[in-house]
């Protein structure tokens, strides 16, 4: 075992192309996930290979080589820019004789720095012991021998069946923990579909500039920096939008390729914000060469937990450093598909926002509903949908409320709520969002 220093780490980069060469924009990327995790990038190994090598992964000559050019540079660990089997890490570092970290590895070191809330933090632990019980092999080689006679006998476990034990039942714990949480959120969602509000989610390539556009079009104060996986944790905020009433927007966690199935499984609940969205806003580096292979990648793991389904809205972010102006691409059907803009310059940010009407937009109603005390909580909800606008003392001790909200929720909400609805005047222009008039009484 090699204890991680507590500064940061002198680090060999090594590349293999399998079946073709190293593509330097892959070796790029993999260099920013090692400055990412804190490393210090102090030299690069590369070649190419028809297959893996089933002891080193990277072949025999090419092994003794990272050990030549770690010696050479004074690294301290080396970086493997692939998954590597148990086998395979443990003869490279023996091999090397320093600590040998492939990508799924380093990937999960990143997760753990950045993880801030409670559940990101449990989420990132399960996904490292998962990835860890499988590498438990030889790591208390002296205490694996068991011993019989007097006073010697034990409880019969290894050290290593004892480690895998209490690393199992650690497992079984945190999953617990994150099923109450998992409940919790659920509630949230339970508990923003009372009255139902249009649904997005941000979704993207790590540091294609999600969080940037979520706060410029929020006012949040979600982190952003020009890193990899710069944000963990998902945040949610309603978007009102002109004349449209509002929307709720997610900002999720970026993806990668290869990103470790661990964190797949890990931050599955956190995923279902994007699962659950009516609209991916797919955001984009529009000045990445390597665009289409992420936009790819980002289909991928969308499919892998059951969202390639849902609508996308295509944002090219970036537009600034392309010289290019902002502007909207539609489809065979005239929508909105494609919208080039700048997060950071604010350019183009009206052309989303002029999308987003078109997608959710419809018509807004503004009616008056007479509610009898017995329906405190339907005012309540109306309230904490921020649809009312005023409210009078009725004559039986309600309420008249005068509400606006999308004619679809309020159609969906007086049914819930057992009350009649006699809209009156509702408009039928083309205009995606009008205003109508009506009373609403209470059937109760």
């Amino acid at each position: 075992m090699f204890d991680r220093p507590r500064s940061g780490e002198r680090a060999l980069l090594v590349r293999i192309g399998l079946g073709s060469p190293v593509n330097p924009a892959e070796l790029a990327e993999f260099e920013a996930l090692a400055v990412s995790a804190g490393a210090v990038p102090v030299g690069q190994v590369t070649g190419s290979r028809a297959r893996p090598d089933p002891r080193y992964f990277v072949g025999s000559g090419k092994a003794q080589e990272l050990k030549e050019r770690a010696d050479a540079c004074c690294a301290e660990v080396i970086l493997i820019d692939h998954p590597l089997s148990p086998s395979q890490e443990r003869n490279l570092e023996k091999l090397t004789e320093r600590r040998v970290l492939d990508r799924s590895g380093l990937i999960l070191d990143i997760f753990a720095q950045r993880a801030r809330s409670h559940e990101g933090k449990l989420q990132v632990e399960l996904a490292q012991l998962k990835h860890l019980s499988t590498r438990l092999v030889r790591g208390w080689t002296h205490l694996e021998r068991q011993k019989g006679g007097i006073g010697l006998r034990g409880p019969g476990e290894t050290q290593l069946e004892t480690d895998r034990r209490l690393l199992n039942n650690r497992i079984r714990t945190l999953n617990r923990r994150l099923e109450k949480l998992a409940l919790q959120r659920d509630t949230g969602r339970q508990t923003r579909k009372e009255v139902p509000i249009p649904g997005a989610a941000l979704v993207g390539y790590t540091n294609a500039g999600k969080s940037t556009l979520f706060n410029v079009l929020t006012g949040a104060l979600s982190f952003a920096a020009d890193q990899l996986f710069a944000t963990l944790d998902p945040t949610v905020r309603r978007l009102k939008l002109p004349h449209c009433g509002e929307i709720v927007l997610a900002d999720t966690v970026g993806f990668i390729r290869e990103l470790p199935h661990e964190l797949v499984a890990a931050f599955r609940s956190t995923l279902l914000e994007a699962r659950e969205a009516d609209l991916h806003l797919h955001v984009i580096d529009a000045a990445d060469p390597e665009r289409t292979e992420r936009i790819a990648q980002v289909n991928e793991v969308l499919a892998s937990i059951d969202a390639d389904g849902i609508a996308q809205l295509q944002i090219y972010n970036k537009v600034d450093l392309l010289g290019e102006e902002p502007r909207v691409e539609r489809d065979e059907q005239g929508l909105v598909c494609r919208i080039w803009l700048s997060a950071a310059t604010g350019q183009g940010l009206e052309l989303l926002r002029e999308a987003l009407i078109e997608r959710f937009g419809s018509r807004l109603a503004r009616v008056v509903l007479a509610l009898s005390p017995a329906q405190g909580r339907a005012r309540a909800v109306l309230y904490q949908r921020g649809a009312v606008l005023r409210e009078d003392p009725a004559e039986n001790g309600g309420w008249l409320v005068e509400v606006e909200c999308a004619e679809a929720d309020l159609v969906e909400f007086c049914r819930r709520e057992g009350l009649t609805v006699p809209i009156t005047g509702a408009g039928s222009g083309s205009a995606p969002c009008l205003a109508t008039e009506g009373f609403l009484q209470s059937g109760l």
